[in-house]
C-alpha cells in the first residue's frame, strides 16, 4: 500500500544535525529536479525580499520564512515526519505509533512537497516555505514542474498494491495515476453526514485518523473494494463511488457526523 500525503503549511523547526543531503532522500529519480527548485528557491529568497515574499504568497507576518529558505542548504535536517506538522499530522501523530506501526509508516507514507517532489517520513530535510502553488520565475509553476519527473518515479513505487490518495487538488496535480495503476486508487474525501459538505479542519484531522487506524492495525488493503471493507471494519462510515470501467481511480466518501 502506497498512501500519498500532502504537506502542512506550518512546520516543525530544522533539526541541529547534519545538513539536507539530496542524494539521500527516497525517490532518487527526482533528485535533479529537486536540485533544480531547490537552486532557484535560495537564490530568489537571497534576492529581493519583498518579491520573495510575493512570488511565495506569504504574508507580512511570514517574512521570515525567505530567510528560512535562505539557509535550506546549510540547515540542520530531521525526518520529514517530524518536520511536518498541523491538524493532518496531529490526528496521525506518528511519534506515538509502537515500532510495528512505525515500520509501516516509513514503508507505506509519501509527503508531497512543492520543494521535494515527494518524500517518505524517515527522509531528513529541513525546514522550508515552498507549496506546490508556487510558479518560481525561472521553473514555472512547481505543479508542472513535477509532472514529468513524477511520471517517471511513481508507478514503480506504487509498486502493485493500493494507492491510497489522501492529497489535496494542488498536489494531486503533480502526480494523477493512470492505467493500471489508477485502476488500484482509491482517493477519499471527508464529508459532514447531515451537509454532505466538505470541511476543511476536520476533512485533515480524519484523513490523518484515517491513516493511524490503518498503520494501527496493520491493514494492507489489497485494492480499492478491500480498502472500503477494511475502513467499515475500523469503524468508519464509507460510501463508495466505483469507476464505470477499468483503468479509472475509486472514490471514497467517509462520513462524520461530528466537526471535530
Amino acid at each position: 500500500m502506497l498512501v500519498l500525503l500532502p504537506p502542512s503549511e506550518g512546520k516543525a523547526p530544522s533539526g541541529r544535525g547534519a545538513s539536507l543531503k539530496l542524494e539521500s532522500l527516497s525517490l532518487p529519480g527526482l533528485t535533479e529536479a529537486r536540485e533544480a527548485v531547490l537552486s532557484e528557491l535560495v537564490e530568489l529568497c537571497r534576492g529581493d525580499e519583498d518579491k520573495a515574499r510575493d512570488v511565495l504568497g506569504l504574508s507580512e507576518g511570514l517574512r521570515g520564512e525567505v530567510a528560512k529558505n535562505v539557509d535550506l542548504p546549510a540547515a540542520g535536517a530531521r525526518p520529514a515526519g517530524e518536520i511536518y506538522t498541523g491538524v493532518l499530522y496531529d490526528a496521525l501523530d506518528l511519534a506515538s505509533l509502537d515500532a510495528a506501526a512505525k515500520k509501516r509508516a516509513t514503508r507505506s507514507l509519501l509527503v508531497f512537497s512543492g520543494l521535494w517532489g515527494a518524500v517518505r517520513v524517515n527522509d531528513r530535510i529541513p525546514s522550508y516555505r515552498c507549496s506546490m502553488g508556487v510558479k518560481l520565475p525561472g521553473l514555472g509553476a512547481l505543479g508542472a514542474h513535477w509532472r514529468a519527473p513524477m511520471a517517471d518515479v511513481l508507478p514503480e513505487a506504487a509498486g502493485d498494491g493500493l494507492v491510497l490518495d489522501l492529497r489535496s487538488s494542488a498536489y494531486a496535480a503533480a502526480w494523477k495515476p493512470k492505467g493500471e495503476v489508477a485502476g488500484r486508487t482509491a482517493s477519499v474525501r471527508v464529508l459532514h453526514a447531515p451537509t454532505r459538505k466538505v470541511v476543511s479542519h476536520f476533512n485533515k484531522a480524519t484523513k490523518g485518523r484515517i491513516v493511524r487506524s490503518l498503520l494501527t492495525a496493520g491493514t494492507v488493503p489489497a485494492g480499492p473494494a478491500e480498502l472500503v471493507e477494511a475502513l467499515r471494519d475500523l469503524g468508519y462510515e464509507v460510501e463508495v463511488e466505483a469507476p464505470a470501467k477499468g483503468g479509472k481511480a475509486w472514490t471514497l466518501d467517509v462520513l462524520v457526523t461530528e466537526i471535530h
